[in-house]
């Protein structure tokens, strides 16, 4: 018998999804085609993204589809001629004369015979079919077959002969080939006649087809996140080395300036002392000049006090009348008065001029650390607080700048307003905040019992309250001199191992986080981290005075006091 010269084989006709015959063909916009039912039960898979299971090709909606009635024109026709030749569900799998056999698992993949002039229409209607472009290599590969006798075509096709069999059930011996959704279990026919009727009953192959290929879409994206996450990492590690490398050029630049300021102020002392030591020189030569004059003087005065001496025990009176007359009178000397040596005008001056400009070289140094770090924590606000009156217990009294609250035993006469807490001794800051980076200190002193923290705008303020981060406090507490806590529900025990002072609070709202120190030690007391989305204020309580044992106020710190290198720190 001849071979023909033409060939298809039903791998040409199969759905990428199911892997079986194609049962309503629609091609998808990237030109693959697919059963009308696998590819809408794929896309209701995957949620709100609608990919191509084959090229991964993503559409922004999902498309519409319209069957390819010239593809399902060709694939009847194939169907009804391979029937022609026997059929495929009566037919044994390994029949040669069984087109079907490559569909069924373990089944060989072998080509059907077609005549020329049908093979000639099919191709000429998928080359005037848009949407077929997908399918026509596969039809212009299949002549390839041509040049192969029966016997090698079958020797290509037997790969997949012996596939995986199908478990049975175990109640009625047949084969578990459909799944149950509702039950997420794989049945036969008679359980879904029986036990699962009325559930969704799906073929499981297909259905797990259609899985596998969600997985695979999926592990793609997981891919594509990981090469975002690992070229990000690339990012930031190459940022780190250009941030580096232009540290060490400011560092090598603040050096080099700062020794020429140290160079120019070692000249500039050089020459101040220069001046010094020439005030000192002329001080000298005029200190020699006086004392020169003064000698020359006090030599005279000496001879004429020799003279003097040896007329008054002279004995011969012709020598002393003759001598007398000489030295009879007072000798004429210089005045004393304007012989001293005054310091020099300049004296003093190098030294006042030096001090004053040191100083304003000191405060241009601080300036400039300051400027520095302000770009550092330019974000970071020192909250200058004030104590809200209208929020305050009846027995809290607060000093008259809002920067002072103790507890007193006896009830102020004040409006019971919605803001005022009536059963709590606390008070919360006029000033609020729902974003950035703030932080403000508060001196506690000895006091044997206090809370210091936040609240949120919404929080409840009258009756008993549970104070936790739940329901808008984050604050810390101490009791009886020793014990603390953040208030959590359980409360959350705090070890320190000194008491401190000062307590600097610390909140940065997109982060979710507050922080405690110790101002004292500049030491962490305890961090907590939440999601904030209210206004909030800062909360203080003295707590009740204990008989006066508690008695201290509770101050606020003034806002400049706070060190802003903790920020830069953190």
């Amino acid at each position: 018998m001849s071979l023909p010269t033409e060939f298809l084989s039903a791998e040409q006709f199969v759905c990428s999804i199911c892997l079986e015959i194609f049962t309503n063909p629609v091609s998808t916009p990237c030109g693959h085609s697919f059963c009308l039912a696998c590819i809408t039960s794929y896309w209701e898979g995957q949620g709100k993204a609608c990919l191509c299971p084959l090229c991964k090709e993503s559409f922004r909606k999902r498309p519409e589809l319209h069957i390819n009635h010239t593809l399902k024109e060709i694939t009847e026709q194939f169907k009804r001629m391979a029937e022609s030749t026997g059929s495929p569900r009566n037919a044994a799998a390994d029949s040669p004369t069984n087109p079907f056999s490559a569909l069924k698992p373990g089944g060989q993949h072998r080509p059907v015979a077609l005549p020329d002039v049908l093979f000639t229409e099919m191709k000429s209607r998928f080359q005037k079919s848009a949407s077929s472009d997908s399918v026509l290599p596969s039809l212009e590969s299949s002549s390839s077959l041509v040049s192969m006798t029966p016997k090698q075509s079958l020797s290509v096709n037997r790969t997949n002969e012996i596939g995986p069999s199908v478990p049975q059930c175990p109640r009625h011996g047949k084969s578990l080939e459909l799944f149950c959704k509702n039950d997420q279990a794989c049945i036969c026919s008679v359980c879904a006649e029986k036990e699962h009727q009325g559930h969704s009953v799906v073929d499981a192959k297909r259905d797990m087809n259609i899985k596998k290929s969600q997985l695979r879409i999926m592990e793609v994206e997981l891919q594509g996140l990981i090469t975002v996450r690992e070229r990000k990492i690339q990012e930031i590690q190459t940022s780190l080395t250009e941030i580096e490398v232009k540290a060490e050029q400011e560092a090598a630049g603040t050096v080099s300036m700062f020794s020429a300021l140290m160079s120019a102020v070692e000249r500039s002392q050089t020459e101040l002392l220069q001046v010094v030591e020439m005030g000192r020189r002329a001080a000298e030569l005029r200190s020699q000049d006086f004392i020169r004059d003064l000698q020359m003087e006090i030599s005279e005065l000496r001879n004429r006090c020799s003279t003097l001496n040896q007329l008054s025990q002279s004995q011969d009176h012709f020598t002393f009348f003759k001598t007398y007359p000489a030295y009879s009178s007072f000798p004429v000397t210089k005045s004393l008065d304007g012989v001293a040596l005054t310091p020099d005008p300049s004296s003093g001056v190098v030294q006042k001029n030096v001090t004053q400009m040191v100083e304003e070289f000191q405060v241009e140094l601080r300036r400039l650390s300051e400027i520095c770090l302000h770009s550092h924590t330019e974000n970071n606000q020192t909250m200058d607080i004030t104590l809200d009156r209208d929020s305050a217990h009846p027995r809290l009294i607060i000093s008259e700048d809002g920067k002072q609250v103790r507890c007193s035993d006896r009830f102020q006469n004040v409006p019971d307003i919605p803001e005022r807490f009536d059963r709590v001794v606390c008070v919360l800051g006029c000033q609020g905040f729902s974003s950035g980076r703030h932080y403000w200190e508060v001196q506690v002193g000895e006091k044997t019992d206090w809370d210091l923290g936040m609240a949120s705008r919404s929080i409840n303020r009258k009756g008993k309250i549970v104070a936790c981060p739940a329901n808008g406090f984050w604050f810390i507490s101490l009791r009886d001199k020793h014990d603390y806590i953040f208030r959590t529900e359980p409360a959350t025990p705090i070890i320190l191992h000194q008491k401190p002072q000062r307590i600097f609070v610390y909140v940065d709202y997109e982060k979710g986080q507050i922080s405690f120190y110790n101002a004292d030690t500049k030491s962490p007391i305890f961090t907590f981290t939440d999601t904030f989305s209210d206004t909030l204020y800062p909360f203080f309580s003295p707590c009740t005075n204990k008989s006066g044992k508690n008695e201290a106020p509770l101050i606020i710190c003034p806002a400049y006091s706070a060190d802003r290198s903790w920020l830069t720190r953190k």
